[in-house]
């Protein structure tokens, strides 16, 4: 039977904080400097009495020349290749392992959307799970 194979994505952006293990997070359409920004000025209002350092890999959408950084956050680049060392890129191990990702067929993209959400806003009050996987020696 011949069957067609139909790809669909959604981006969550999201940032922790390994001191307190507080998270902020939007799903949304793509991945870009537009969409950056959007969730650049999120973070920058609901944090609006922090400074915020904000590791980033390099992608297109962390360096472009039209990203707009609000003035309380500061991007710290991280070395290429080296995911290992951003703390946020452990709560996805975490989403997919323990959240509903585990072994599972979603219907839809709708269903990755929900499923996806609902992770994220559990994790918003697991801050002792955060610290303990986010939280390493060389952030001090």
């Amino acid at each position: 039977m011949v069957k067609q194979i139909v790809r669909q994505y959604t981006y969550a952006y999201a940032s922790v904080c390994p001191d307190t293990g507080e998270s902020h997070s939007l799903v949304l359409s793509g991945s870009n400097t537009d969409i950056m920004n959007y969730y650049l000025n999120d973070l920058s209002k609901v944090y609006s009495h922090y400074r915020i350092i904000l590791c980033a890999d390099n992608a297109s959408w962390h360096v472009s020349s039209g990203l707009v950084i609000p003035e309380n956050i500061v991007f710290l680049y991280l070395p290429p290749y080296s995911p290992q060392l951003n703390p946020v890129e452990h709560l996805w191990d975490y989403i997919r392992e323990q959240k509903g990702f585990n072994n599972r067929i979603m219907n839809s993209i709708d269903d990755v959307i929900d499923t996806l959400a609902d992770a994220l806003h559990q994790i918003e009050n697991e801050k002792d799970i955060i610290k303990s996987m986010c939280n390493f020696c060389w952030l001090y």
